[in-house]
């Protein structure tokens, strides 16, 4: 059973998307939030196994939420669900941690689809926006070589990966980890080797541009 916490200020739209999940046996929604501040209130309480996150609220938003949360450490993996396709909004919100995005006119077999998908600890990021990521930072994409298949991560290295994209540094990535410093510095070095290129932000692109995260 994926146990779901809904986060939206609109109260049609929550009831909406759990009458949809309760004709899903393997879906149960534990908890629901009409704002941010609600949101970070309730989600070390009831540990939802996925978080459906609206970006555009009053007061707290979405994606004050999630930077919230990954501050905490106690961000659960999130789908932000959102009425607007805005590219700067979703690329902040994977940026603050979200596995992915969906519209709120997805169908049930979508959004059913992505929350089994980020539960099981994937990233769900449609190819739209990971074109658009890439289109806006080619002009690194070209500064470099890297190789075009890049070694195989290990999962501790996937994670670290993960939380180079979020713009965590070396130092929050070991605290977040509970691990010395000088460990994550040595993944990060492998990770580097592994893809075949120079810096974080180019591991990141590669990351995106091959699927990895």
């Amino acid at each position: 059973m994926i146990n779901v916490m809904l986060v939206d200020d609109q109260n049609l739209v929550r009831k909406g998307v759990r009458s949809l999940l309760e004709l899903c046996a393997e879906i149960t929604v534990i908890a629901e939030a009409a704002d941010g501040a609600e949101a970070i209130r309730l989600v070390p309480q009831v540990a939802p196994d996925v978080m459906l996150l609206d970006m555009r609220m009053p007061g707290m938003s979405g994606l004050e939420v999630l930077q919230f949360l990954s501050a905490a450490g106690s961000l659960p993996p999130t789908i932000i669900l959102t009425t607007f396709d805005d590219d700067e909004l979703v690329l902040g919100g994977i940026r603050a941690g979200a596995r992915g995005y969906l519209l709120k006119d997805v169908s049930l077999e979508q959004l059913v689809s992505a929350i089994q998908s980020v539960a099981a600890g994937r990233s769900m990021v449609r190819p739209a926006v990971t074109q658009r990521l890439l289109k806006g930072l080619e002009n690194l994409k070209t500064e470099f070589s890297s190789l075009d298949r890049p070694d195989p991560l290990t999962e501790r290295e996937t994670e670290i990966l993960r939380l180079m994209a979020g713009g965590y540094s070396n130092k929050e990535i070991a605290n977040s980890l509970c691990v010395a410093e000088g460990t994550i510095k040595n993944h990060v070095s492998n990770i580097l080797s592994k893809m075949g290129v120079r810096d974080r932000t180019r591991a990141v692109l590669k990351a995106f541009e091959s699927g990895q995260i």
